[in-house]
């Protein structure tokens, strides 16, 4: 690695972690949450309404292919799902989605991801 190109990712990674995860919200009911994760991957989490129902769709994006990552989603505290996803080209990311009940009042969803052979963890939470 170049020590410019190391330069650049250090960079990326304390701008990243000293960002705060602030919500973002898109078109039709979507509410979008991004942030850092405790390296150098970022993480996206989204929740959109799906015919009474909410669509969850996670992003782990590490810019690294091959890499393997234990994931789960909660869903007001209980896991609804886990699994194993794989970072991809062209990007070095992986995305999940799943589809849950909308329970009466807030959802909270968390997402979390890590990396077994790097121990990085990306953690992100939306409220619905």
């Amino acid at each position: 690695m170049t020590p410019r190109r190391l330069l650049a990712l250090t960079t990326l990674a304390l701008a990243t972690a000293v960002l705060p995860t602030t919500p973002a919200y898109a078109g039709d009911g979507d509410v979008v949450r991004r942030g850092g994760c405790s390296g150098a991957t970022s993480w996206k989490l989204k929740a959109s309404p799906e015919d009474s129902r909410i669509e969850v769709e996670a992003e782990v994006d590490s810019n690294v292919n091959g890499q393997s990552w234990k994931w789960r989603l909660k869903h007001n505290g209980d896991v609804t799902a886990r699994g194993t996803g794989t970072t991809k080209a062209p990007s070095g990311s992986f995305e999940v989605r799943r589809v849950v009940v909308d329970l009466d009042g807030t959802d909270t969803l968390v997402f979390r991801a890590k990396n077994p052979a790097t121990d990085e963890i990306c953690r992100g939470v939306v409220k619905f």
